[in-house]
């Protein structure tokens, strides 16, 4: 008779156990289907047109010569390493750097910034002079992100290669 009980019951306690493992199953594939679906990079999903902002950067860039006003690298002041020197950017991305008797010749750029070292969608400064990495102008190589711009100065930072200081580079026209 007990045995008979047992058998009679064996069938609704797996059947209890099923379901209990249908619900916990359900509620898990939903937990996880809620979590993957909050998440997401909108990054990629509205980004910022900086178009305006980069037409203006240039003409201003664009307008007269620029001189070196401040240049901290790694913490160390080097704006002295370009004093006597003009800057010139030219529409084509074509970048002069005069003193009188040294002349050199490189490029640069204005550009939305894809790149996500900071965090932020901004905009990039581009500068690169074909120097050794021995040359003062080998300094001024980065991908700079703007900080602030007017007719006359423009700011730029860039976190350095270590990944702990700031570089900064200002212009200012003369």
């Amino acid at each position: 008779m007990l045995a008979v009980i047992i058998l009679g019951i064996l069938p609704i306690f797996k059947l209890k156990i099923m379901k209990k493992r249908f619900y916990f199953g359900l509620l898990t594939l939903m937990s996880f289907s809620i979590a993957l679906s909050s998440c997401s990079n909108n990054d990629d999903e509205n980004p910022i047109d900086n178009t305006q902002q980069i037409a203006q950067i240039e003409a201003n860039i664009e307008s007269g010569t620029w001189r070196v006003t401040s240049l901290i690298d790694l913490g160390l002041d080097k704006t002295s390493d370009f004093t006597g020197y003009n800057f010139t950017f030219e529409s084509n991305g074509t970048l002069t750097a005069s003193n009188g008797t040294t002349t050199l010749s490189g490029t640069w750029s204005v550009a939305n910034d894809s790149s996500d070292d900071d965090g932020s969608n901004d905009i990039e400064f581009n500068i690169f002079f074909p120097v050794s990495d021995s040359n003062d102008f080998e300094e001024l190589n980065e991908d700079w992100d703007v900080v602030s711009t007017s007719a006359t100065k423009i700011e730029l930072s860039d976190i350095s290669d270590d990944n702990v200081n700031t570089d900064r580079l200002t212009f200012e026209k003369n």
